[in-house]
């Protein structure tokens, strides 16, 4: 039985968020929020709270044990670019992309 959450439009890079993501695909869910725990990012208490949600369904809705979860899947897509621009020097057009994320976690019972 799977249990699956997801944050969108979350302000921070995709990139940033994978390097933290990463660690914790396929990890047990309680070594997994020990790494979360341990990680000073603000991907990293981003990611905390999604995580913490996927298993709170799992545990309510599905009457899952916590001891058994583990991440099955954990991804983080690219989401809407907010695009402004900023003055350089000589009058020439430059670009500040604010970038945000979609965070999808799913765990899983083994």
């Amino acid at each position: 039985m799977e249990a699956k959450a997801i944050a969108k439009s979350l302000r921070t890079s995709p990139i940033r968020t994978r390097q933290v993501i990463d660690l914790i695909r396929g990890k047990d869910v309680s070594e997994a929020l020990t790494i979360l725990n341990n990680i000073n990012k603000k991907s990293a208490r981003l990611i905390k709270k999604v995580l913490d949600s996927a298993i709170a369904n799992a545990v309510n809705n599905q009457n899952a044990d916590i001891n058994t979860l583990y991440v099955k899947e954990a991804r983080v897509d690219a989401g809407p670019v907010m695009k402004r621009v900023i003055i350089d020097s000589r009058s020439h057009i430059g670009h500040n992309d604010k970038r945000t994320s979609h965070i999808v976690i799913v765990v899983a019972s083994r």
